[in-house]
């Protein structure tokens, strides 16, 4: 049977090149015949390929001058239609490169005994780059007793103080990282106490220092 334009197809062009696709039910023999694809001369330009699937075989024809098809290579003898299979496996490949830079707050214990209106030391050793402390005087609730204090860290301290309050207890000193809150150093609970009472005697009795007889 004569050409069918219905059967051909472009599949992709390119720098004046042109892939075709063509199903007939001739045969290949018919299709390589001199002259079969002169109605389609308008569109085959030489050097396009045409995959030709006829009746008997699936080939891969080179177009010549004047719609004349070349010999071609035969892809499938039993005439089945064409299979084009891509696939690719990607596998991600992420390398990380990290540097541990240690940070630590080591806080200063508090003084074992401390009166009201005594001076409290606050100081802490600190380990890695941070540049300032922030000492907080809080009470258990987090309630300040005093405003915070922000010193620089010199040769891996940072110290500063405070100023005891009235006798009472449940405080803590805070040390946290000026440039970064979430990494401190909290201390345990400790108390202010009642200042020592001096003693007297007069005769034969023991007063306290408002005069008041304590023993007799």
């Amino acid at each position: 049977m004569p050409f069918l334009s219905s059967g051909l197809a472009a599949l992709t062009t390119a720098n004046g090149f042109t892939l075709w696709h063509y199903r007939t039910d001739d045969d290949r023999a018919s299709v390589l015949a001199p002259g079969y694809f002169a109605p389609a001369s308008n569109r085959l330009l030489p050097g396009d390929i045409v995959i030709v699937q006829a009746a008997d075989a699936t080939a891969m024809v080179p177009i010549r001058g004047g719609s004349i098809a070349g010999g071609g290579v035969t892809v499938d003898a039993s005439g089945g239609a064409p299979a084009l299979l891509r696939s690719a496996t990607l596998r991600p490949d992420v390398t990380l490169t990290a540097t541990v830079v240690p940070r630590a707050i080591v806080l200063d214990a508090p003084p074992a005994v401390l009166f009201s209106d005594d001076t409290l030391p606050a100081g802490a050793t600190i380990t890695g780059p941070i540049s300032q402390i922030t000492f907080y005087f809080r009470w258990s609730n987090g309630a300040e007793v005093a405003p915070a204090l922000t010193v620089p860290v010199v040769a891996g301290r940072a110290t500063t103080s405070f100023v005891a309050p009235a006798p009472a207890d449940g405080f803590h000193l805070l040390a946290a990282d000026a440039a970064d809150p979430a990494n401190f150093a909290l201390s345990p609970p400790f108390a202010v106490a009642q200042p020592p009472h001096l003693l007297s005697e007069a005769g034969a009795r023991l007063l306290t220092e408002s005069s008041v007889m304590l023993l007799r």
